[in-house]
């Protein structure tokens, strides 16, 4: 089987979606002939990818033209794909992965999900984005769920922690090794739900436990005149758009109080050990996902990524979460917005170590046995097998190039 995979999301950008395309690509062609067109950011901006894509895919396609299937790495993708539908044959596939399926925009939702019913095939991150596509009337014979994988190879990362440690108290003046470390990892959006574990939480928390974001951050928070004008619905969904961190300056203006002097920092974003090593020293991961309307979260990667350090999570049980983490099997599900059982699970886990390790050590072996990037490919290639599989089904809509010339 030939496949052609078209992404905007790839490394050496940094990100969930960019590292599940990567591992997806290179599990995929272990066993088939693969080919990409794939955004580099050291070669290129992203508007200078979309200008080009066109022809880059046409190119492949005029040099390829036995491929079996393309796949489009998003709902971006998916839009910026549309015209597949009508010069080629070959089947698309697109993948999920929560927000591009529930963004707000009226438009988008009349006008454009409707075009994405088209597509041959739709893999969704977690059954709650495949609910959201058939609340959106995707045909329910086209949605297929695989979930994300994570890389094993995190859980045998050989890393030195007391050098670390070391250096993170000349530079913030906290030691560590005296503290109970509760830690979250991720750009700082509203559904992330950081500013409520702050203002809801941390208050009612044990005087010696430090909560840490690691993540982007940041201190100019001058507003342009154009957000004074618009008004905030077209602001919102302009963040949501882009990937904004929305919750930042609601953060930045809780760190300035009293009260959370000494018990919540934001590091901003780490290098891939530094933020490995800080993960292995706290004593709990948590996830405390908010509802924001129009947003989701489409999986939790960071929380697996955690458990297999071995550190015990907790995290909301809403969204694409619950595809990621199992309630008491690789982490503990908590209400949503529910500061008393928050409160209540944390303290019983951090006046317990001997049982904390020990979880955390339960929930690093299931997530080991269960999510792995070689299972998630192996998902992707069961779904383009059973597109491509001769069947008996109406005539395609046309051939290649006959409702659009070559360019």
């Amino acid at each position: 089987m030939k496949i052609l995979f078209i992404s905007h999301k790839y490394p050496p950008s940094i990100g969930g979606m960019e590292k599940q395309c990567y591992e997806l690509i290179r599990g995929v062609e272990k066993e088939h002939e693969v080919y990409k067109v794939v955004y580099d950011s050291e070669y290129e901006n992203r508007v200078q990818f979309f200008f080009r894509l066109k022809k880059r895919v046409k190119k492949i396609l005029r040099e390829q033209p036995d491929i079996d299937i393309i796949h489009l790495n998003d709902g971006l993708m998916a839009y910026f794909g549309l015209w597949l539908q009508t010069y080629t044959s070959i089947p698309v596939v697109v993948t999920y992965h929560g927000l591009d399926v529930v963004f707000p925009n009226s438009i988008y939702q009349r006008k454009i999900i409707p075009k994405y019913h088209h597509y041959e095939g739709g893999i969704c991150v977690s059954t709650a984005t495949a609910q959201a596509c058939t609340e959106r009337d995707f045909p329910s014979e086209k949605i297929h769920v695989v979930p994300n994988g994570v890389d094993s190879e995190i859980a045998d990362l050989q890393l030195n922690v007391n050098e670390f440690v070391a250096e993170f108290q000349e530079k913030h003046n906290i030691n560590l090794l005296e503290k109970k470390i509760i830690i979250s990892l991720g750009r700082p959006v509203k559904r992330k739900g950081f500013s409520w574990f702050i203002k809801e939480v941390v208050p009612q928390l044990d005087k010696d436990v430090l909560y840490i974001i690691v993540g982007p951050s940041k201190q100019d928070f001058y507003v342009p005149l154009w957000r004074k004008i618009l008004p905030q619905k077209w602001l919102d969904e302009i963040d949501l758009f882009l990937g904004a961190s929305s919750d930042e300056q609601g953060i930045f203006e809780l760190l300035q109080k009293n009260e959370f002097k000494n018990r919540v920092l934001q590091t901003g974003a780490l290098p891939y050990e530094k933020m490995m090593a800080l993960l292995t020293l706290a004593d709990i991961f948590v996830m405390p996902n908010i509802k924001v309307e129009g947003d989701a979260e489409g999986f939790g990667l960071v929380a697996l990524e955690a458990t297999l350090r071995k550190t015990p999570v907790l995290a909301s049980g809403i969204e694409g979460i619950t595809e990621a983490i199992k309630d008491g099997k690789n982490g503990y599900l908590l209400p949503s917005e529910n500061a008393e059982v928050w409160v209540k699970k944390i303290d019983e886990l951090l006046k317990n170590p001997n049982e904390l390790r020990r979880r955390g050590e339960e929930f690093q072996q299931y997530t080991l046995a269960n999510y792995s990037w070689e299972k998630m490919a192996r998902g992707y290639i069961e779904v383009f097998e059973k597109i491509t599989s001769p069947q008996p089904s109406p005539a395609r809509r046309g051939s290649m190039g006959l409702t659009d010339d070559l360019e």
